[in-house]
């Protein structure tokens, strides 16, 4: 079931979460702009957690940015099965910002199956296509993207009896990881080819792990999943992404791009 918030807004000064101030007057202020955050579970409502759509929905009005945003999560989903939806969910939407995360279900090899899956879900090669694809759509309708590398897991005792066998490592602190690390990379490496923004959630995650008294399972509800503190994260990486854009003049409401008359 997708989420949909309306956020209106004033005007106020824009502050990225690096310092930079852009100014007090939004692009197209008293416009609204339509954001599809689309992806897996770790996308998707989850009962009372806030998401980062959630999360977006209360921090972007302090930035003076008016936006509907729809969370288009799907649990279980791989960029293949999305694909299947997403003139649906995303196109027909006519969004002016995309999030795109998948990964986690792509990446993942059933062990647990008789007799065990021999890879991946979806092949790194077609996950590629399959983003590929969904930015080229995107930009040729004139929308935004932005790229998220996936969350990195952590063994729970769960996940380790299912999926404890090669080619995954449960003798490892980043075993569950060996198959998504390099979907991680495939992220950015399209993000870098198609020059589209990337928030790598993956990066930011294993560095919140390394800081003294902190670690990877701090941002996991369940090993696999972000909790409170994780989606926090995520949307506090999001939102200084989406301040660049909005403070470059980029994230526009379609039919002010198009010149199209009359209020949102």
């Amino acid at each position: 079931m997708k989420r949909l918030v309306t956020i209106t807004v004033g005007c106020v000064m824009l502050v990225s979460l690096s310092g930079f101030v852009f100014g007090a007057e939004a692009p197209h202020a008293g416009k609204t702009v339509t954001l599809v955050a689309f992806g897996d579970s770790t996308t998707a409502p989850r009962g009372a957690l806030q998401v980062y759509a959630d999360c977006l929905k209360s921090e972007l009005p302090k930035k003076g940015i008016q936006a509907e945003i729809i969370n288009a999560g799907v649990g279980g989903n791989t960029t293949a099965a999305a694909k299947a939806r997403f003139e649906k969910d995303v196109l027909e939407r006519h969004p002016d910002l995309v999030i795109i995360q998948f990964g986690i279900n792509d990446s993942t090899v059933d062990v647990w199956k008789k007799p065990p899956a021999p890879e991946a879900r979806v092949k790194k090669k077609q996950y590629a296509e399959n983003l590929e694809r969904f930015v080229d759509t995107l930009r040729k309708e004139g929308g935004n993207v932005i790229l998220m590398t996936p969350n990195p897991m952590r063994w729970t005792p769960g996940l380790k009896g299912q999926y404890g066998k090669p080619p995954y490592r449960p003798d490892h602190t980043d075993g569950f990881n060996v198959t998504l690390s390099p979907y991680a990379d495939c992220v950015r490496a399209v993000a870098k080819n198609k020059k589209v923004p990337l928030v790598d959630v993956y990066a930011a995650f294993q560095s919140y792990g390394k800081v003294k008294g902190q670690a990877v399972d701090d941002l996991l509800l369940d090993g696999m999943h972000p909790n409170g503190k994780g989606h926090r994260l995520v949307a506090d990486l999001l939102t200084g992404a989406i301040l660049k854009l909005h403070a470059a003049g980029t994230l526009l409401p379609r039919k002010a791009q198009r010149g199209d008359k009359g209020s949102e």
